[in-house]
């Protein structure tokens, strides 16, 4: 029986191990925690901006102004472009040769005729006895010789009512041309290409009827000019005549009398230029013209090797055949680029990853850190790809990021994250290792640099001393590389300088751009330091500093109400300063901290020791367990008060934290001593220890130990160096046995710092002194 059940529990034993998970399913249960999902989450919906943002399906064009190609840049496809100026030349060509259009008013010619049939008519119908005057027979025949003989013909030829017929007829077709194409002297709209590049037809008009332009008709400037009509005139009008069955001399002398009487009369102007319809055709001339390209072929050369790419010329000619290069992509293609981004985000992740897991785990359980921080990484790569666009600006918006990591979450990982972020954004733009070192120098110049920020332009000196090294590192990389990172462009001095001179010059021009946009972060970086505080949740030694001020009002109200508290808490800051810096943490943060940590006992300051004076202590009527509760409660009410004056989160962390766990020994004691008499009551230790967290900051532990050292060192009979230090092991070897240390990351080494620092604090504040003759001794 006992060895059956021996086998079985060995049996058991191995399946127990057997049926332990692995790895695999050890990591599958952690992903699927919800805390983890929420994390994964953030990092994906990143990665889909991101990926979104710098178009990562796609190649990225790589090609900016002053970008200098060691080969030849050919079409990899057919594409087009605009050619704006053969489009210029064919609208202005086809607005030249549009033809002006003119308004006819026939009127004048009408009763230019009538008024010519009824004055020759005058002549022919008088009779031979009557004389004909002057004035009439000087506008048919101009002068008086052989007058008679003039006229005699002149009635022949019109003797009977057939031949006025005849003539009235042969002068309405000769004035019909007339009356439908107008007349005027010269032609009255401006010249529409006054260089001449093109000849202008001006040899036509379009005429249209008063009040009627949809009906046009061409008119020759012959037909239409009076001085041209005139020459013709009289020619017209005799084979006019001449159809009409007039003879060889009947006709030429009706058409030459016609044609006098025309002529002193004077032909009028029946054309005006309708100016809005002539500029209405021309704009329809214009607007048939479509946008004129120019066809490049696969393998056409787009750029010189050896000469900058100039942003007038080449730039735009790269871009077009990079979008048309794009367009022409399959979707495999695009799968594949998309890939490689996903895969360049995951490696991302998994760097800055391992480092959060290794060095940075409160990222790990603080989700709005962890927020924040793949956030940042995100608004930087959106604003670094269109700064990248517009302006060449990219260093701009890895510099504010490098510096907001650093003030929030520390320098080593702002330099991690920061220097990742260079190469994520040099690869999503399609540059090379020589924009990667550039960006990698300013970004890093400007994490190391930074430091402790104590007053207003230390963000600004942050950002010029990185722009000296960005532009020391841009001329040392462009030297390397034979690149200037600046378009010639048409500048003046350009077109002078030797080829040498010229790079160098650019070369220069460049560099100080890149140290310009290093400075430019510094300088808004100042102007968001104060949003930066408060939306991560952080404080900079220069926002310390104001918090720290005496006339703050919790302070005051400390100082009123709880004198011994405030004074408590100025010897525990001269403290915690000394025993911070000792350690390399943030001595001004504890300072600052330390007024801060014991607000919560103004509530009642009289039920603790440093405010009883000696009107006795409120806990003799008071069990244990109450008193005990009485002094856990400051920690509540603390953390109540600073919440309601809105103080920084790491502020609350010292008054959450610097009891810790730890036990309110004096009453234990009591209620020990109390259990002792009282066989059926039980002492539960938990109910005597403050409910905590244990110190979660190196800053925090100190404030623990600080605390209880200043305390601790008032009982105190005689405050000699030995005793001083005695106190201060104990009391740390007490809390490091406690556990009160576990969480804050401090080290045995660093306790022994902290330990010696109090030490001889404490001895100064209770050194002695020579006792003059004459004084009295305290009593």
């Amino acid at each position: 029986m006992s060895q059956s059940s021996t086998k079985r529990s060995r049996a058991e034993r191995v399946a127990s191990l057997r049926n332990q998970p692995g790895r695999l399913a050890v990591l599958w249960k952690s992903i699927r925690r919800r805390d983890n999902l929420f994390r994964l989450g953030i990092l994906f919906a990143g990665a889909m901006v991101m990926w979104t943002v710098t178009g990562a399906w796609k190649p990225p064009f790589p090609y900016r102004s002053g970008y200098v190609p060691i080969r030849p840049i050919h079409s990899r496809v057919e594409f087009t472009r605009p050619a704006p100026a053969r489009t210029e030349a064919l609208r202005r060509r086809a607005r030249a040769e549009t033809l002006a259009i003119y308004q006819n008013d026939p009127v004048p010619l009408l009763q230019m005729r009538a008024a010519l049939k009824d004055r020759l008519l005058e002549v022919v119908g008088m009779h031979p006895d009557q004389s004909v005057t002057p004035e009439l027979f000087h506008a048919f025949f101009g002068s008086d010789e052989k007058k008679d003989e003039s006229l005699a013909q002149l009635r022949s030829a019109l003797a009977d009512e057939q031949t006025h017929a005849n003539w009235e007829t042969a002068v309405q077709r000769v004035f019909n041309d007339l009356e439908k194409n107008g007349l005027l002297t010269k032609m009255t709209h401006p010249l529409e290409d006054e260089d001449q590049t093109f000849i202008l037809n001006q040899t036509a008009i379009m005429v249209h009827p008063v009040g009627d332009n949809s009906f046009l008709r061409r008119a020759e400037s012959e037909d239409v000019r009076i001085a041209d009509v005139q020459v013709t005139l009289e020619s017209d009008l005799v084979l006019e005549l001449q159809r009409h069955e007039f003879s060889n001399e009947d006709a030429t002398l009706l058409a030459k009398v016609t044609e006098h009487w025309i002529r002193q009369q004077v032909l009028p102007v029946t054309l005006t230029l309708n100016a809005d319809a002539t500029e209405e055709a021309r704009r329809s001339a214009e607007d048939a013209i479509d946008e004129q390209v120019y066809t490049h072929r696969v393998d056409d050369k787009l750029a010189e090797a050896g000469e900058p790419l100039t942003a007038e010329v080449h730039i735009p000619l790269l871009e077009l055949e990079h979008r048309q290069y794009v367009a022409n992509l399959s979707w495999s293609k695009s799968l594949r680029h998309s890939l490689a981004a996903i895969g360049m985000y995951t490696a991302f992740y998994a760097l800055c990853g391992a480092f959060i897991v290794f060095n940075a785990r409160s990222l790990l359980t603080n989700s709005y850190a962890f927020f924040m921080l793949v956030l940042t990484v995100v608004v930087t790569v959106v604003l670094t790809s269109y700064s990248a666009r517009a302006w060449h600006a990219e260093i701009v918006p890895l510099a504010m990021c490098g510096i907001t990591l650093t003030i929030a979450f520390g320098r080593e990982l702002a330099l991690l994250v920061g220097i990742a972020l260079a190469l994520v954004v040099t690869m999503s733009l399609g540059q090379g290792i020589a924009e990667l070192v550039i960006l990698v120098a300013a970004v890093s110049s400007c994490v190391l640099f930074l430091g402790r920020i104590r007053s207003r332009t230390k963000l600004i000196t942050v950002g010029l001393l990185g722009g000296a090294v960005t532009a020391a590192t841009t001329v040392g990389v462009g030297t390397f590389v034979d690149q200037s990172f600046v378009s010639p462009g048409e500048d003046l001095i350009a077109e002078v300088l030797a080829t040498d001179v010229l790079f160098t010059w650019l070369l220069v021009q460049g560099a100080a751009w890149f140290a310009l946009c290093t400075v430019v972060a510094g300088v808004i970086m100042t102007g968001l330091l104060p949003f930066i505080e408060k939306l991560y949740d952080v404080q900079t030694d220069l926002s310390l500093l104001e918090l720290g001020d005496a006339r703050h009002p919790l302070l005051q109200q400390l100082a009123q109400r709880a004198p011994g508290t405030y004074n408590h808490s100025i010897n525990v800051a001269s403290l915690s300063e000394a025993a911070a810096e000792a350690i390399g943490a943030n001595g001004l943060l504890l300072r600052v901290g330390a007024y801060f940590h014991d607000i919560g006992k103004m509530t009642q300051p009289e039920y603790f020791v440093e405010n009883q004076g000696d009107s006795g202590s409120r806990h003799e009527s008071l069990l244990p367990a109450m008193s005990t509760l009485v002094i856990i409660a400051h920690v509540k009410d603390g953390l109540d008060l600073a919440r309601q004056h809105h103080l920084p989160r790491p502020i609350i962390d010292f008054i959450e934290q610097h009891h810790g766990t730890t036990l309110v020994e004096y009453f234990y004691d009591q209620a020990a001593k109390q259990s002792e008499d009282d066989p059926d009551t039980e002492v539960d230790e938990t109910s005597f220890r403050y409910p905590g967290p244990k110190p979660q900051s190196k800053e925090a532990g100190v404030m623990m130990v600080a605390d209880a050292v200043e305390s601790a060192s008032r009982t105190l009979v005689d405050p000699a160096p030995a005793r001083i230090e005695s106190l201060v092991h104990d009391i740390v070897l007490k809390r490091l046995l406690d556990g009160q240390f576990d969480d804050c990351g401090l080290t045995l080494k660093e306790l022994h710092l902290i330990q010696d620092s109090l030490a001889k604090s404490l001895q100064s504040v209770y050194h002695s002194r020579i006792k003059y003759p004459g004084q009295r001794s305290a009593s």
